[in-house]
């Protein structure tokens, strides 16, 4: 009404300032970051990886190709390593690596310490491994696409260093030292592909609703997966910096991968099912 009858620029901003501050007191959180925070891990996070069975699966497959694919493409010829991991990731390793080799200076190297295991290349890996895990969710936007393909080349690379290890006797004892963390780093990737496929699924088939709009509605649950992936990384950080070289045992490697698994599968299967309810009014 102001902006049809009134003359006066300095009422029509100081109502639109008002009514804004108005939208925020109505639809604004009414928790504070700690207590939405906790909200979100204790049922936000495990109900978006309920709602994402098919997206799920179909992430993993992607890294399950991949992995086949390196494993197949190393194991008779190495020189495939070299094509198929980046130098940075390869750290030295490669086909002049001997058992020995990849014994001492990788899967049993000594522990070196506190603040070099748990500060400094925890942070390193938990940076590296968290701009991974947002690539492939953003890539979701470009349909689903680059997501599966970028997942797959983890996969790729995954399977080069089993088949690497594999031709030097070593591959049950590389998969103890990579499951250990392994178990909460792999399923954060198949969860930040999970979440970009939502999102491409809404842009190629909207449904009843325009693709804004279906971006909207499942925009939450594929922010929640994104999100919570994030968190796990930073656990997969802390265990694969801190725990791997420390536990220089691979059947209790083993155990450790089993006991994430567990606890990973219960928190999804079972948070956030039941809320408490007050009494009616």
């Amino acid at each position: 009404m102001a902006r049809a009858i009134a003359l006066d620029r300095n009422l029509i901003l100081y109502l639109e300032s008002l009514v804004l501050r108005a939208f925020f007191v109505v639809y604004g959180p009414r928790s504070g970051i700690l207590e939405a925070l906790g909200g979100f891990v204790r049922r936000g996070f495990p109900r978006a990886v309920r709602a994402a069975g098919w997206h799920i699966l179909l992430a993993c497959l992607a890294i399950a190709a991949g992995l086949v694919i390196g494993y197949l493409l190393v194991l008779p010829n190495e020189g495939w390593f070299r094509l198929i991991v980046p130098e940075g990731l390869a750290g030295g390793r490669g086909p002049a690596s001997t058992a020995d080799e990849l014994r001492r200076t990788e899967i049993f190297a000594p522990w070196p310490g506190f603040t070099e295991s748990f500060v400094v290349f925890a942070n390193v890996l938990f940076r590296h491994n968290a701009t991974i895990g947002i690539m492939i969710f953003g890539l979701g936007v470009l349909g689903g696409i680059p997501t599966l393909l970028l997942l797959g080349y983890q996969g790729v690379i995954l399977g080069a260093f089993l088949a690497l290890h594999a031709n030097r006797g070593l591959l049950v004892d590389f998969i103890g030292w990579v499951s250990i963390h392994g178990v909460t780093e792999i399923g954060a990737l198949i969860l930040a592909g999970a979440g970009g496929l939502v999102i491409a699924e809404k842009i190629l088939f909207p449904g009843r609703y325009g693709r804004l709009d279906s971006l909207a509605m499942a925009g939450k649950a594929a922010a929640g997966l994104a999100g919570g992936a994030v968190l796990m990384l930073f656990v997969a950080g802390f265990i694969e910096g801190g725990l791997r070289q420390l536990v220089a045992s691979t059947p209790w490697r083993f155990v450790i991968a089993a006991a994430t698994f567990i606890v990973w599968s219960g928190y999804f299967l079972s948070a956030g099912r039941r809320e408490r309810h007050g009494p009616a009014t």
